[in-house]
């Protein structure tokens, strides 16, 4: 995926309107007036949406007679999901790294607090 689709995927995915239209599609085949049918805004403003979408690969729309049926199209979120891995990757081994070294400053403080406790039982 070149950084262009990337960008368009992700701003496509940053609206949470389109984000609902793609998790209505994830159950199946919708026609646009399906998925118009939950929000509280104009037809227009739902094909703007439907538009970001398809720019970004996200969903196909058809033609069939008087319908205009969308699909899913996830090979997308597939490629943002291989993106965001590589980042979680780095992610976990600084948070393991950081772990240990929490870990090893508990085992000094620990050590250093059970010499004190024997100095004052002298």
């Amino acid at each position: 995926m070149t950084a262009s689709q990337l960008d368009a995927t992700l701003a496509a995915l940053a609206d949470p309107t389109r984000r609902a239209i793609l998790a209505q599609l994830a159950s199946g085949e919708c026609t646009v007036t399906e998925l118009a049918e939950p929000f509280e805004m104009t037809m227009p403003a739902v094909t703007k949406h439907l538009k970001v979408l398809e720019k970004a690969g996200l969903i196909e729309r058809g033609r069939e007679a008087q319908t205009r049926p969308c699909r899913l199209r996830a090979a997308p979120l597939k490629a943002v999901s291989d993106w965001v891995e590589d980042y979680r990757q780095d992610w976990e081994e600084s948070l393991d790294r950081l772990d240990g070294y929490l870990q090893d400053l508990q085992a000094a403080e620990g050590g250093a607090t059970r010499g004190r406790k024997k100095q004052r039982r002298k």
